[in-house]
């Protein structure tokens, strides 16, 4: 009994050591390949600023830092690809302030492959904790530091020039080479990584979660409305479509379009740095085009317009230009409407059968535009092409009698003072005549 009594406590003493050892050798598994658990790990914010640094995204970083900072994340990560910044230097230094005297740390990747962070807005590597840029990245023209700071020694190589990835890294102004966003996020410090292998190669990948945000989608309407080429783009089709609705009864589609994109265009033109006298050629443009709607001939105020509407294209933004594509589809396009599209359009709106429409003979109505001897005139609300007798000229709002229809044309004269050779040629012979 005593030996199986010695027996049965060395097997249970042995059980318990193979017990104890089986549950640390998961353990020692697990911390070597994953330190700390994932829901342990923190997390990093990553926000995408692409375009000009207008109000939408200025307030966007703003507000992104807010909510790390109550959040308690590991780090705020901007990745830019920006040329300009639209706001006022008091404005873009607040924001600069703020990443300054921000809580969680902030930094600044420069990418994917061929963008760029040039202009003021490029201060913000003087204010950012680390910084990284993608192959093929621009970085400078940063110019004067706009608030106290700014690290000077990152600023100062780019004041006034350009440099590449290379160069930057040469200059000591990145971090660390991060040729794509993952391979920036492991360098941050604080971020917990694992080493994985994949096809004989060995790389790194964060356990800390990474949190992706966006600008809303109204936002992102505005901030979209407010790039140059959309601004120029909606501001010509919204003046064309409001034209074009003017030649048509009643409001339709094109009319609620036309307003729609006039209301975006007014919006990014009052955020862009735009020049007044050009903008004030673009919309004098599309006066001088609807003259000649009118009329439905193109004459002197269609290549006035032609010429208005080019010069105020070419010169609307001050500092920053548009592409010969953009330029190359909003003339091209003003002209194909102008010249053709409409022309047709009040053809057709004019061209009502004359069938049955004896009692016009002897209407009166006014003449919307000068005959002389061909013009537009309005008989009952309704607008027709009209020619007169070169002797007896109507000026525009001047009285006028139909004596006659010829085809889609209504022949008129003067209410009083009309030729009367001309009537007599024209009248309606009376039955039994």
């Amino acid at each position: 009994m005593r030996r199986l009594s010695v027996t049965g406590c060395i097997l249970a003493l042995a059980g318990i050591v193979v017990g104890v050892v089986a549950s640390i050798l998961p353990a020692a598994a697990q911390s070597a390949d994953d330190p700390v658990p994932a829901e342990d790990a923190g997390f990093v914010a990553v926000i995408e600023i692409d375009g000009l640094l207008d109000p939408v995204l200025v307030d966007f970083v703003a507000t992104s830092i807010d909510e790390a900072e109550a959040a308690g994340a590991l780090a705020l990560v901007l990745q830019v690809d920006s040329n300009a910044v639209v706001v006022s230097d008091a404005r873009f230094g607040e924001l600069l302030e703020k990443v300054l005297d921000a809580s969680v740390r902030v930094d600044v990747w420069i990418g994917p492959s061929g963008s760029g962070l040039t202009g003021p807005g490029a201060q913000l590597v003087g204010a950012a904790d680390d910084v990284g840029m993608a192959p093929g990245s621009r970085l400078g023209d940063a110019g004067e530091a706009l608030v106290d700071g700014l690290d000077l020694d990152r600023l100062g190589p780019i004041a006034d020039r350009v440099v590449s990835t290379q160069e930057a890294e040469e200059l000591g102004i990145t971090s660390f080479p991060a040729p794509t966003i993952g391979d920036f996020l492991v360098n941050i410090p604080g971020v917990q990584t694992r080493e994985v292998t994949q096809d004989d190669q060995t790389r790194r990948e964060p356990l800390t979660q990474v949190q992706f945000s966006q600008l809303s989608l109204l936002d992102q309407l505005m901030h979209t409305a407010a790039s140059p080429a959309v601004a120029y783009l909606l501001l010509a089709v919204g003046l064309a479509l409001i034209i074009f609705e003017l030649f048509t009864a009643g409001v339709g589609v094109a009319g609620v379009v036309g307003a729609g994109s006039f209301v975006l265009a007014c919006y990014g033109l009052a955020v862009l740095p735009v020049r007044g006298w050009a903008l004030a050629l673009v919309v004098a443009s599309m006066l001088a085009f609807a003259i000649d709607v009118q009329t439905g001939v193109p004459r002197f105020w269609t290549a006035a317009g032609v010429v208005m509407f080019a010069i105020g294209s070419l010169f609307l933004f001050d500092g920053l230009a548009l592409s010969w594509v953009t330029l190359l589809v909003g003339i091209v396009g003003v002209l194909l409407a102008f010249l053709g599209g409409m022309p047709s359009m009040v053809r057709t709106r004019f061209s009502t059968p004359t069938i049955g429409r004896e009692w016009m003979i002897g209407e009166v109505g006014r003449a919307v535009s000068a005959v002389n001897p061909d013009g537009v005139v309005q008989i009952r609300d309704a607008l027709w092409r009209a020619s007169t007798n070169r002797a007896t000229p109507v000026e525009e709002l001047d009285r006028v009698r139909v004596v006659g229809i010829d085809g889609l044309v209504l022949e008129v004269e003067p209410e009083e003072g009309g030729a009367r050779d001309y009537r007599e040629r024209r009248r309606t012979p009376e039955p039994g005549e």
